[in-house]
């Protein structure tokens, strides 16, 4: 993902002269082009994450796009207080991007995790939250803020990760998209773990199951017309993330269940996620992802036993 983040930006660069991209001191070979292109709209603020979101405040009231970007756990939680005052109160067009968003930097233990980010940002005000499911996707997202004018937080994960799309998709802002269709089951998928959904998917086939997936990559604002649609229309409906259960996507789907009234709902809601603890030690993210059961094969054994049950 962050290598096609690094590619769109750029592309996206020559287009737009108002983009301004912020580094917290990483990255920087990666942009190595972008700094040669555009020597004036790059800067590496250091390990100084709350200067590099006040700075790109600052760039924003001057009409500029900003884009930060640095680790999530360093770009969410640990300016937090910065992201709330100078961007989201003035309702500013920065995009906030962290790369490495759930447990993408696993093997760096605790400071380097990222389960909480979609949970503090998404109840700030005027902020949008973007969890784009593949690099594709990343593309698509980039694509569409440039017409977008409040703040957005964009969550990556780190590299790797396998095309679910085989070009660039339709990409709305607020609105999911339809990765396959099914008639028992759905699961609704939010950011990093799309392809381990469609994978999930192919195993609950062979078992039967016919399942539809969702890319949900917008948390907030949700897209309701899908939620009527899949809550009316399946019995069992799935929430996966790789995030803290608490106050994260599906929370944000629970939620939305409890305050709409009026809804024929035949959908029974369950959340995969990880639960409300730490992982201690030096594990790598597949390990960390078999630790808190969020990998295909427990996401197909989930599944399976809550239709099953």
């Amino acid at each position: 993902m962050r290598d096609a983040f690094a590619q769109e930006i750029e592309n996206l660069a020559s287009q737009h002269k108002q983009i301004v991209l912020l580094s917290g001191d990483i990255g920087n070979h990666m942009f190595d082009s972008f700094k040669n292109k555009f020597s004036n709209r790059f800067y590496n603020v250091g390990v100084a994450e709350s200067n590099m979101t006040g700075l790109a405040s600052g760039l924003a009231l001057s009409g500029l796009k900003p884009f930060t970007y640095t680790i999530t756990a360093f770009n969410t939680v640990r300016c937090l207080e910065q992201i709330r005052v100078d961007i989201a109160f003035q309702n500013l067009p920065v995009v906030i991007v962290g790369v490495g968003g759930g447990l993408s930097y696993a093997n760096l233990n605790a400071t380097h995790h990222s389960l909480e980010d979609i949970a503090v940002t998404r109840v700030l005000p005027n902020m949008t939250v973007i969890c784009p499911g593949d690099p594709m996707e990343v593309r698509a997202a980039l694509r569409s803020f440039m017409s977008f004018k409040g703040p957005i937080y964009m969550r990556l994960g780190k590299k790797g990760e396998p095309n679910v799309h085989s070009k660039i998709p339709d990409f709305t802002i607020g609105k999911a998209i339809n990765i396959r269709s099914g008639s028992d089951a759905c699961i609704l998928s939010c950011g990093v773990l799309l392809s381990n959904a469609t994978e999930a998917s192919d195993y609950l086939q062979k078992d039967g199951v016919s399942t539809a997936v969702y890319s949900f990559h917008t948390v907030k604002p949700l897209d309701v017309p899908v939620l009527k649609k899949v809550f009316e229309n399946y019995k069992f409906v799935f929430t996966l993330e790789e995030h803290g259960l608490a106050g994260g996507f599906g929370s944000a789907i629970s939620e939305w269940l409890t305050d709409t009234e009026h809804l024929n709902q035949v959908g029974k809601l369950t959340r995969i996620g990880t639960p409300d603890e730490f992982i201690y030690g030096s594990v790598d993210q597949e390990l960390s992802r078999e630790h808190f059961a969020i990998n295909t094969t427990n996401i197909h054994k989930k599944i399976l036993s809550t239709i099953n049950s």
